[in-house]
């Protein structure tokens, strides 16, 4: 979406949706580029309700404050509504593994001196947490490997790989935990279910220790389609969107809540 172009078209656009006393208004536009507060920090913005006042070849405009609008780029919006429609927008949101968005505080139990149990809600500012969804290996190398898919990016640099995996649907997640012994004949495995449009099937990231890199398999009722070798760490972010990532988590979804209310001269101009 051209940004320039958007702004000089909003004042046209909104002409008679701002009140006459203001002489002023504000603007989103949620066309997939990542939020950032003030602080600089990535965010992930918070549904919203409006009215839709504006449609282009390019963009939908939604009134959500008495001065404030959004503006929707078409190509990523799961519905387009009419003008005058009650909507309900859900831009896309950095999750984790249980359903929950990655900015939700995160609940730890303390105690008190003397044993008594309370909870505390922390959120680090700027953070968006996804968790694996397993239990802490003993193997220091495959700590490493879950370490990178929490903490490394994904291709599009807002979210991290494990939030591409969540976006992936990934599921049934599995390690292979191996002793100091054993880790050159049964490297350490992060494998996982995912279902995309690019890929449905089982992915399996395994450090190789003698090539001290990764390998990645893709496997379809037992059977191995793809596998590719000699992945360092700064590259499992790329090959596994490459692999797995259709780019679907980018759409917008958007939700008639209300039609437009006709009046009664359009009624009985079609009667």
């Amino acid at each position: 979406m051209d940004h320039q172009t958007i702004r000089q078209q909003m004042p046209f656009l909104v002409a008679g949706h701002v009140p006459s006393n203001s002489r002023s208004f504000q603007f989103n536009i949620f066309d997939g580029t990542p939020k950032e507060n003030m602080l600089g920090f990535r965010i992930d913005p918070s549904p919203f309700e409006g009215k839709v006042i504006a449609t282009t070849e390019n963009a939908v405009v939604i009134k959500i404050g008495r001065t404030k609008f959004a503006v929707l780029d078409r190509t990523l919006i799961t519905e387009v509504p009419v003008e005058g429609a009650k909507v309900e927008v859900t831009p896309y949101a950095r999750r984790r593994f249980d359903g929950q968005r990655a900015d939700t505080p995160e609940e730890i139990i303390e105690q008190t001196a003397d044993g008594t149990p309370y909870t505390v809600k922390r959120m680090i500012l700027g953070a968006a947490p996804a968790k694996l969804p397993v239990a802490p290996p003993e193997c220091l190398e495959l700590q490493q490997l879950i370490e990178q898919l929490e903490q490394m990016p994904a291709p599009d640099g807002h979210r991290r790989i494990a939030h591409m995996l969540v976006d992936a649907q990934a599921r049934d997640f599995e390690l292979v935990d191996p002793t100091p012994a054993d880790i050159i004949r049964t490297p350490p495995t992060v494998s996982f279910t995912v279902e995309t449009a690019k890929f449905s099937g089982r992915v399996s990231v395994i450090y190789l220790r003698a090539d001290d890199a990764y390998a990645v398999e893709l496997h379809r009722d037992d059977e191995q389609v793809e596998r590719r070798d000699d992945i360092y760490f700064d590259m499992l972010g790329e090959t596994l969107g490459d692999l797995i990532d259709d780019g679907t988590w980018r759409c917008i979804r958007v939700q008639t809540l209300q039609q437009p209310v006709r009046s009664k001269k359009a009624l009985s101009s079609t009667t």
